[in-house]
C-alpha cells in the first residue's frame, strides 16, 4: 500500500481515475496496490517503524512542488508548498486561495475510536476489501475517568468491548493498524510515531492540526472524507488561505506557548480562521519545543483553523531523534529549504505579529476559547461578572498540554508547593497524553510528585476534556468554576453541567491556580504563605524539553493488521444498541423542496457540541438510529430560548427536538433547521450531520457554517444554506413553512431562492448562497456522497 504511487501502481490508478471508477474489484486492488512494495521502497527511509513499506514521499513532493512552483512564478508559504506537492494533478489543477477546489493525495489517515465506528461502517459499506493509505484507530475517547487510570481503563474494556472487538476486526479485515485502549490520545500516538516534517495526513477529529508542531499539514475531517482517502479517491478540499502569525522575542517565565494560541484565539475569535490555514514563522519559533509547537497548532482548531504548522527547525530534529527517528530527520534535513521552509517575500492573506517577550500569561473563557484575559485581570473580571472565583477543579493534560515537558514544568511549581507545606486546595487531576509519556513520568518520579500534590492520575485519553467525567463534587445545575489546560471550554463540555464556568489556560498555571484555588490569584506577582506562616513567590515553572534518559515506551499496545485480512469477518449484531449497519439514505427526487417544516430555529452558539452532544452519548456513535436521540438537545431554541423544547407544528404540542423529529419522520414530513453564525464550529463529529439527514432533515440555513461541518453535511445529502442578507434570519418564525425552489437547476455559485410562508399567508421571497461545487451537488442529487459513490462504480 502507497502513499505515493508510482510506476505501474500509479499507470493502474490513473486509469482508474479517468473511468471514474472507486468501487475497485479485489483483483484490480491486489494488482495496483501490491506491486513489489519492497522493492519499491529499497534503500528508502520508512514513513514510520509501523509502515516499512512506505517509504517518505520527499522527491515526489519535490517533484510535485516544481511543477506548481513554475505555474504560480510567485514565492510560497510553507503551507502552500506543503498542500500544493500533494495535488493529484499539479499541472492542470486550478489553485487560487479561497475559491479553487484543490484534489489531494494525504499520506495517511488517522481516526479515534468515537468517529472510527461510523467511518468503518460507511468503509464496510463501499464494498473495498482494504484501505489504499496508511490508517490507523486509535482507542481514546470511551474512557471515562472516575477513580484513577488503572480502573478507569479496565473499566472501560468491560463495558465497551464490543465496540473494541469491532474496531480491532474491522482494522485486521481491512489494513488498518489498531491502538488498543490505554494507548494514549490520538494526536499524541500520531506525534510520537507517525509525523514527519511536510506529512498531509487527515484525521477524523477536530484537534487533528496537533501534528503542525512537527512541521506537518494535519487537518480534521468527518468520517465520509477518510472514506474518501482510504478508498484512493482524491480528497477535496477548498484552497485555503494563509495566515501569518510572525513571533518576534523568545518565551520566558510563566508565558508558555499555550500563551501564544490563547491570544491569536482572543485576536481572531472562534471563526477568524475559518478557511485558512495559520502559519507561522519569524525569530521566535525557536524559542518553541516541538511538543509546544503541537500545542499552539492543537488549539488552531478554536479560531476555526483549516489547520496550523511551524516550519522545519531544530527542536523538531530534537524531538525525532528522541523517538526513536533519527532517519527521518537526516531525510528532512535535506528538504529543510525546498519544501519544508517557507520562501522569502511569500505572500500571506493576513499577517499577525506577537512579541514574545511582552507577550503575558493567559485564561480563556468561560463559555467560549476566544474569550481571552491575560492573568492579572481575570480575577476582577471574574468579580465584575459574577462568575464564580473560587475554583473547584483543576485539570492538566489533554492532547493538547501532555507533554513530558508539560508534566515537568507542572511538577517544578508542585515541588516549590511541597516545600512549603502546601498541597492543591482543590481535586487535581492530570491526564498524561500517551502511554510513553506516563511511563516516561513515572521512571523519572514526575508522576509521584504530582499523587504527592494531591493529584489523581487518570488514564492516557481525553477523559473530562471531552466529557468523559463522572463528576460528583457539584449538583447539575449548581454554578462553579473549573480550570483546565484542555483546549475547548463550551457549554457542558467537560462534564455536561451547563452552570460550569470551564476556563482554558497553561497546565503551569492550572497547577499554581490549583495552589490557591481562587482566580484571584496571579502566581507573577503574588505570594503565597507557607505552612509555617511565611510568605513566599513561586519562581517560575522550568521543566526538561525531552528526557535526559530518553523515552520509555511502556506498554506494548499496538496491533498490526495482517498482510492479507480478506479471510477475516467483521460481526454486527443485529440486536446491538452500539453498533449498526448503515442503510442508504434516500434519493432525490428531482423536486423543489415545498413547504419545509422548521423543526427548531436556534439561538445563539451552535456548536457540533449542542447539535450532537458527546459525554455519555459517545456509546452510541457506532449507532446512527440510538444517537439521533442527542439531535439538538443542547442547541437554544428562539422560540422559548430553552434547549430540547420545540413546538410539534402539527399538533402544537411541546417535545422534545428527536422526538418532535421522529414524528415528522413518521408521517413523512421533510424540515430544515435555521441558525446563527459560524454553526457547526468545535469537533469534527459528522453524526451532527448524519443524524438531521436521519430523522427528516433536508437543509440547514444559517448565517455562516464552521468548515469541516458544512462539508459533513454536503457528504450526507443535506443542502448547507447561508442567507444572502444575514438580517432574513430575523424574517423567518418556527410557524413559517420553507421552500427552496429551482433546485433542478443547482449550480455552483449560483444562489438558491427561497420562499417563506408565514402563517398568516404571507409570502416572502429570499437568497440563500452555497458552497457547492458541481461534485458536491452531485452528492445532493444522489441522497449522499456514499450513495454517489455506489452510482459511479455501478456506471451510473
Amino acid at each position: 500500500m502507497y502513499s505515493q504511487p508510482s510506476g505501474a501502481m500509479a499507470y493502474c490508478m490513473r486509469v482508474l481515475h479517468r473511468q471514474g471508477t472507486w468501487l475497485l474489484t479485489l483483483e484490480i486492488q491486489r494488482r495496483c496496490f501490491h506491486i513489489s512494495p519492497l522493492a519499491a521502497a529499497a534503500s528508502k527511509v520508512a514513513m514510520s517503524k509501523f509502515d516499512k513499506d512506505t517509504p517518505l514521499p520527499y522527491d515526489k513532493l519535490l517533484k510535485n512542488l516544481e511543477v506548481v512552483k513554475k505555474r504560480l512564478n510567485r514565492p510560497l508559504t510553507l503551507s502552500e508548498k506543503v498542500l500544493y506537492s500533494h495535488l493529484d494533478e499539479p499541472a492542470t489543477q486550478e489553485i487560487e486561495r479561497g475559491k479553487s477546489y484543490l484534489r489531494l493525495r494525504p499520506d495517511r489517515v488517522a481516526m479515534q475510536d468515537a468517529t472510527a465506528q461510523m467511518a468503518m461502517l460507511q468503509f464496510i459499506s463501499s464494498g473495498l476489501p482494504q484501505v489504499a493509505v496508511p490508517s490507523t484507530i486509535h482507542c481514546d475517547h470511551l474512557i471515562e475517568a472516575q477513580i484513577g487510570g488503572t480502573k478507569d481503563l479496565a473499566r472501560a474494556k468491560d463495558i465497551n468491548e464490543e465496540v473494541y472487538k469491532f474496531l480491532a476486526s474491522a482494522g485486521a479485515k481491512y489494513g488498518v493498524g489498531f491502538w488498543k485502549p490505554g494507548s494514549g490520545i490520538i494526536h499524541q500516538i500520531i506525534l510520537e510515531n507517525y509525523a514527519f516534517p511536510g506529512l498531509l495526513m487527515i484525521g477524523t477529529d477536530s484537534h487533528t492540526p496537533n501534528g503542525g508542531g512537527l512541521g506537518c499539514l494535519c487537518i480534521g475531517v468527518g468520517g465520509a472524507d477518510a472514506v474518501d482517502v482510504m478508498a484512493n479517491i482524491p480528497w477535496e478540499l477548498k484552497c485555503p488561505k494563509v495566515i501569518g502569525v510572525k513571533l518576534t522575542g523568545s518565551l520566558s517565565g510563566w508565558t508558555s506557548p499555550k500563551d501564544i494560541i490563547l491570544k491569536v484565539a482572543g485576536i481572531l475569535t472562534v471563526k477568524g480562521g475559518t478557511g485558512a490555514i495559520v502559519e507561522y514563522l519569524g525569530p521566535g519559533v525557536e524559542s518553541i519545543s516541538c511538543t509546544g509547537m503541537a500545542t499552539i497548532c492543537n488549539m488552531g482548531a478554536e479560531i476555526g483553523a483549516t489547520t496550523s504548522l511551524f516550519p522545519y527547525n531544530s527542536r523538531m530534529r530534537d524531538y525525532l531523534k528522541a523517538t526513536r527517528r533519527e532517519d527521518i530527520a537526516s531525510e528532512a534535513d535535506k528538504y529543510a529549504k525546498s519544501l519544508l521552509t517557507a520562501d522569502a517575500n511569500a505572500p500571506y492573506d493576513q499577517v499577525i505579529e506577537l512579541d514574545l517577550n511582552t507577550l503575558e500569561p493567559h485564561i480563556n473563557g468561560p463559555f467560549t476559547p476566544d474569550l481571552a484575559h491575560p492573568i492579572s485581570k481575570v480575577g476582577k473580571t471574574a468579580t465584575d461578572k459574577g462568575w464564580p472565583v473560587d475554583i473547584k477543579v483543576g485539570l492538566i493534560g489533554s492532547c493538547t498540554n501532555s507533554s513530558y515537558e508539560d508534566m515537568g514544568r507542572c511538577a517544578s511549581i508542585v515541588k516549590q508547593a511541597l516545600t512549603h507545606g502546601l498541597k492543591s486546595k482543590i481535586p487535581f487531576n492530570v491526564t498524561p497524553g500517551s502511554e510513553q509519556v506516563r511511563a516516561t513520568i513515572e521512571r523519572d518520579g514526575i508522576a509521584q510528585t504530582l499523587r504527592d500534590f494531591g493529584g489523581t492520575v487518570l488514564a492516557n485519553a481525553c477523559g473530562p476534556c471531552i466529557g468523559q467525567w463522572d463528576r460528583k463534587d457539584v449538583k447539575k445545575g449548581e454554578k462553579n468554576t473549573i480550570v483546565t489546560s484542555y483546549n475547548r471550554n463550551f457549554t457542558g463540555r467537560n462534564d455536561a453541567n451547563p452552570a460550569t464556568h470551564a476556563f482554558v489556560t497553561s497546565p503551569e498555571l492550572v497547577t499554581a491556580l490549583s495552589i490557591a484555588g481562587t482566580l484571584n490569584f496571579d502566581p507573577t506577582k503574588d505570594k503565597l504563605k507557607g505552612t509555617d506562616g511565611k510568605e513566599f513567590l513561586l519562581d517560575s515553572p522550568y521543566g526538561d524539553e525531552l528526557p535526559s534518559k530518553g523515552f520509555d515506551p511502556g506498554e506494548d499496545t499496538y496491533e498490526a493488521p495482517p498482510r492479507d485480512g480478506s479471510k477475516l469477518k467483521v460481526d454486527v449484531d443485529p440486536k446491538s444498541q452500539r453498533l449498526q449497519l448503515l442503510e442508504p439514505f434516500d434519493v432525490w427526487d428531482g423536486k423543489d423542496l415545498i413547504d419545509l417544516t422548521i423543526l427548531i430555529k436556534v439561538k445563539g452558539k451552535c456548536t457540533t457540541d449542542h447539535i450532537s452532544a458527546a459525554g455519555p452519548w459517545l456509546k452510541y456513535r457506532g449507532h446512527l438510529d440510538n444517537i439521533s436521540n442527542n439531535m439538538f438537545i443542547g442547541a437554544t431554541n428562539a422560540e422559548n430560548d430553552e434547549m430540547n423544547k420545540i413546538r410539534n407544528q402539527q399538533t402544537n404540542e411541546w417535545g422534545t427536538v428527536p422526538d418532535v423529529a421522529r414524528a415528522y419522520k413518521k408521517v413523512g414530513i421533510k424540515w430544515v433547521a435555521v441558525g446563527d453564525e459560524n454553526y457547526g464550529e468545535g469537533s469534527s463529529r459528522e453524526h451532527a450531520a448524519l443524524e438531521p439527514r436521519h430523522l427528516g432533515g433536508r437543509a440547514i440555513i444559517v448565517k455562516s457554517f464552521a468548515r469541516i461541518h458544512e462539508t459533513n453535511l454536503k457528504k450526507q445529502g443535506l443542502l448547507p444554506l447561508t442567507f444572502a442578507n444575514p438580517a432574513d434570519y430575523d424574517k423567518i418564525q418556527p410557524s413559517d413553512k420553507i421552500s427552496l425552489l429551482d433546485l433542478k437547476n443547482l449550480a455552483p455559485g449560483k444562489p438558491v431562492k427561497a420562499e417563506i410562508k408565514h402563517s398568516d399567508g404571507k409570502v416572502e421571497s429570499i437568497s440563500l448562497n452555497h458552497t457547492m461545487n458541481e461534485q458536491q451537488i452531485e452528492w445532493f442529487r444522489a441522497g449522499s456522497a456514499l450513495n454517489r459513490m455506489k452510482q459511479i462504480a455501478a456506471g451510473k
